[in-house]
């Protein structure tokens, strides 16, 4: 009969650094703006989607070549980034000053615990891979 065995790894005890995830919605002329503002505050990468969606802003109807038709989805920017936890409230606040316009549509963040972030070139872990 072959045995088998279980190998369990141990790991010392550190401070686990928290991370957030910050996701922004908005408007594309202000993608700019934005990058500026986090770039002032030290952050150096983010992920940048064009994406399409609505809210209360709901969309609007246009003309094309003499019919009207309804544009539900409207464009947008979805910003993504993942930063330290003491970096989160800078990051959140950069944003939403040069993000805001005052008009409906301006957007969304949405702000979320990272459990571990990994580079894959490095394989840095935590805040180190980011």
């Amino acid at each position: 009969m072959k045995e088998t065995h279980r190998f369990y790894r141990t790991t010392k005890a550190t401070k686990i650094k928290k991370m957030k995830k910050v996701e922004a919605v908005i408007k594309p002329f202000k993608l700019e703006e934005v990058k500026d503002a986090l770039s002032e505050i030290g952050i150096e990468g983010m992920t940048v989607t064009e994406v399409k969606g609505f809210g209360r802003q709901k969309g609007h109807t246009e003309i094309y070549r003499g019919s009207e038709y309804t544009v539900d989805f409207l464009p947008k920017i979805k910003l993504e980034l993942v930063v330290s936890d003491s970096q989160a409230d800078a990051v959140v606040g950069a944003i939403l000053k040069s993000a805001k316009t005052g008009k409906i549509g301006d957007g969304k963040i949405f702000v979320s615990t990272i459990q571990d972030a990994i580079r894959i070139r490095t394989e840095e872990k935590g805040d180190a891979a980011i």
